[in-house]
């Protein structure tokens, strides 16, 4: 398995390729705004694009969503918790930047993410965690020792949670019971800015110490 990162939009928001190891069939994590790099890369390597899976539906990693859609046809997989944000731009944050981006706006999603779900992608299994508190629906995928964390868990930091269905009781909880009880070798992919593993944060991350 291959995991591909594309650093999208004004927000540097990762976008993730994740491609089986023969490299025929594939599936994005996030993709964010003006994805033409990304499905540009798609089509050269003449990938199939099982999925888009969304680890929350905030603006800047669901923008390029319609855009997937058009160019390859592939469902969407979000939680129910944020089942209708991608038809709102009040809830999906674009309404209110405006200095970034227009309100944006995408169809529902056709599949439900949940709790212990596996998800079966590109012949692998991908566990499905329930992460909220960056935003209510916020998950995380781990798969072979292979974390996407979204905006839950970053390096040296973790996810704001003044947006609204934001709480910061409820992010601490997703990391410290569900997160930070994987092994410490888990490579994490993050939403924002670079990778890091669990190990490294449990030992240093200042705002949720072990």
């Amino acid at each position: 398995m291959r995991i591909e990162t594309f650093t999208l939009g004004p927000l540097q928001t990762n976008c993730y390729l994740i491609t089986e190891d023969t490299g025929k069939r594939a599936f994005v994590v996030d993709p964010g705004m003006g994805p033409k790099r990304l499905i540009g890369r798609i089509r050269e390597r003449e990938v199939t694009i099982e999925a888009i899976v969304l680890t929350h539906a905030h603006f800047d990693h669901m923008a390029g969503v319609e855009d997937m859609r058009q160019a390859f046809g592939c469902p969407v997989y979000l939680h129910d918790e944020e089942a209708d944000w991608l038809e709102d731009a009040r809830k999906n944050g674009s309404a209110r930047w405006s200095d970034v981006t227009p309100p944006l706006t995408t169809a529902p999603a056709e599949f439900a993410l949940s709790e212990g779900q596996k998800l079966e992608l590109i012949g692998h299994t991908f566990h499905i965690m329930h992460t909220p508190g960056h935003s209510p629906g916020s998950v995380s995928l781990l798969c072979d020792g292979h974390l996407i964390s979204g905006d839950v868990l970053f390096k040296l930091s973790v996810g704001r949670t003044d947006l609204p269905g934001g709480k910061e009781r409820d992010l601490f909880d997703s990391i410290r019971t569900k997160l930070y009880k994987l092994d410490p070798a888990v490579r994490v992919y993050p939403g924002h800015g670079p990778q890091t593993t669990i190990g490294f944060e449990m030992a240093n991350n200042p705002y949720v110490p072990a």
